[in-house]
């Protein structure tokens, strides 16, 4: 991989470049390339400096920030990566008072594939059960969530209109797939990893997948089939009221969610549109590093 993709790998640090490579799977390793390389093209282009100066420093949670020379942070980010699409996304500028800073931002995505692991998944479901299933994973759900996957999506009338039963494993892990990329955005909203203390106390109620997209794109309306953006989240017995979450379809078979929160003024982030992600091609992001690293 060092030769094929020496132009992208000599726009990273030492250490950027070491971390890629030491993936054994090229797949993997291309999808570390391309999150290194996002984190400095979003600091590059909205905080306007070059590219070697968007040098990235980890805060007390491991997240990788940047900081400009009066300590503040004009942009905060959050990558996921997944089947071989990264996504990003960004808050910048938020506090104008105080020169731009976003530190007060908390922002957090995800990304899934609902087929990567499909055949897989779909086979184990009907030789051990949809309770067996979800049982191995309960772990890293809340104490609610797993009881209602295994008996409450059954109830819901998308379900229900189901006729066959391949039709309705389809449905029931796509659901399975949606409340983990819920949980994953919020979670890295919050900073936190999933091995947070409180996992188990965080409930994701009454959620339902959203509608598989039929061309590989993010539709700009509100489809309530495709982008669902109300949500019944529960923390330690309390409504979370203070977090804008979406999530969408992309196509068939992936979903993205975003996450954001403002604590200091939640109104903030709850008043913002949290659009479709739009995408940007390799070469785009090596042109315009390329451009401002010479």
């Amino acid at each position: 991989m060092t030769k094929q993709a020496s132009r992208p790998l000599a726009l990273l640090t030492q250490d950027e470049r070491a971390r890629v490579l030491r993936y054994h799977f090229v797949a993997d390793a291309k999808m570390s390339l391309a999150s290194h390389l996002l984190k400095h093209w979003v600091v590059s282009k909205y905080c306007n400096v070059p590219w070697w100066d968007t040098k990235l420093s980890a805060d007390k949670n491991g997240k990788p920030v940047f900081k400009d020379t009066a300590g503040r942070q004009p942009v905060v980010f959050n990558v996921s990566h997944q089947a071989g699409l990264v996504a990003l996304v960004a808050a910048h500028g938020y506090d104008t008072a105080n020169g731009g800073d976003s530190s007060k931002v908390d922002i957090g995505v995800d990304i899934v594939c609902v087929n990567e692991r499909e055949q897989r998944d779909l086979r184990m479901i009907r030789t051990e059960g949809w309770a067996r299933f979800v049982d191995m994973h309960a772990d890293v759900f809340g104490r609610s969530e797993a009881a209602y996957l295994k008996t409450g999506l059954a109830t819901r009338p998308a379900y229900a209109a189901l006729g066959t039963e391949d039709e309705k494993r389809s449905y029931k892990l796509r659901a399975f797939y949606t409340l983990w990329c819920l949980r994953e955005a919020y979670v890295k909203m919050t900073g936190e990893a999933l091995l947070a203390e409180w996992l188990g106390d965080l409930m994701f109620e009454g959620f339902e997948p959203p509608e598989p997209g039929a061309a590989f794109a993010q539709s700009e309306d509100d489809d309530p089939r495709q982008i669902i953006r109300e949500h019944d989240v529960v923390f330690k017995g309390g409504k979370v009221d203070d977090a804008n979450i979406c999530i969408r379809s992309l196509g068939p078979h992936y979903m993205t969610c975003t996450a954001v929160r403002t604590p200091e003024r939640k109104q903030d982030a709850l008043g913002w549109h949290l659009g479709p992600f739009k995408f940007l091609a390799m070469d785009e992001i090596m042109a315009a590093g390329e451009a401002t690293a010479t």
